[in-house]
């Protein structure tokens, strides 16, 4: 796909939109952790899709233990499947492992996988936007012209439009 070829600089506008997204969303702050470090244990996530869909995570596993950020993590790619999400729309769940510590990893790799991360949040921020029976904050999709690519993003928000158009007609009927 063309958004795996961007640079990082032209991801910064969709790392600061897909932050406040989920901030203005869950009204919970990342605080002093970057993007991955404030995603890695899947809480936020979780929080964030239950906001979205109430009830579609029964449990989140609140331990402060990898494990159970990998249990949060596979929960709620597992509900953003339930929520439409198609398998090529989401991450990896090993996407958001700590890779500083590595060092055969390259900084290439990581921003790989965080790139990634952005594409699901991307996908579930439209999702979100589609469902009739969320009231709570929009994500801004232009901020992820620069991931996705301009030609990409025209093509996405054009068929994003056409199926809220039809699922809206679709619950009327």
């Amino acid at each position: 796909m063309e958004w795996r070829e961007q640079s990082c600089v032209s991801c910064d506008e969709a790392y600061l939109e897909a932050q406040r997204w989920i901030e203005a969303v869950t009204k919970k702050k990342f605080g002093n952790n970057d993007f991955r470090s404030a995603l890695e244990n899947g809480v936020l996530l979780c929080d964030l899709i239950n906001k979205i869909k109430p009830g579609i995570i029964k449990r989140v596993n609140r331990l402060p233990t990898p494990i159970a950020g990998l249990d949060n993590l596979n929960v709620f790619l597992k509900a953003c499947g339930k929520l439409g999400l198609k398998e090529a729309q989401l991450f990896h769940p090993g996407d958001l492992q700590d890779l500083s510590t590595r060092v055969t990893v390259k900084h290439q790799e990581t921003n790989r996988r965080l790139k990634n991360v952005l594409i699901t949040i991307y996908w579930l921020g439209r999702r979100a936007q589609c469902d009739r029976f969320y009231d709570g904050p929009y994500l801004n999709f232009k901020a992820f012209e620069g991931l996705l690519g301009t030609a990409l993003y025209k093509v996405n928000f054009s068929q994003w439009v056409m199926s809220c158009l039809i699922r809206a007609h679709e619950t009327k009927a």
